[in-house]
């Protein structure tokens, strides 16, 4: 049971929890479940931590099909630059592990930022809190619980 399901279950959020065993040789976190599971790609984010140019931590989260704008990020976070966040950072702030890094129940409550793309979805699957683990929820669910808002975000 990881923070992210405890959250869900405590405020009686809609949701499914999805597991599948993760291979430690998986080139990116987010294809994998989406092919394991056989989920959309186009349904399936991976949760990005970003570094404002005043040294604030953000959470975005893309398709993963997709790659994060910083640019589209600092603008919607009402910065003038973002960058990577260190995986160290990202670790101690959310309380996850890179590739098992879950928009709720973190450490810290960082501001969060969903592409618009999720607008278009019933539901959504993000990780639950560990590598091999996905959650489906409404992404209007997700925004609520974290206090998120919808942005444009992704590239391709």
């Amino acid at each position: 049971m990881t923070p992210a399901i405890v959250l869900l279950q405590k405020t009686q959020t809609p949701h499914q929890v999805l597991s599948y065993q993760h291979d430690p040789k998986a080139p990116a976190y987010g294809l994998e479940a989406a092919e394991v599971l056989g989920l959309a790609v186009e349904q399936v984010f991976k949760t990005l931590l970003a570094k404002l140019d005043d040294g604030k931590l953000v959470v975005a989260l893309v398709p993963v099909h997709r790659q994060l704008d910083l640019k589209l990020l600092a603008k919607a976070a009402g910065a003038k630059k973002a960058q990577m966040a260190p995986p160290h950072d990202a670790e101690k702030a959310t309380g996850y592990v890179v590739g098992g890094i879950s928009p709720l129940g973190q450490k810290k409550a960082l501001p969060l930022f969903l592409d618009d793309s999720a607008k278009a979805f019933e539901v959504i699957h993000v990780s639950g809190g560990r590598r091999g683990l996905e959650l489906a929820l409404a992404p209007e669910a997700l925004c609520a619980l974290t206090r998120g808002r919808f942005a444009s975000l992704g590239k391709d």
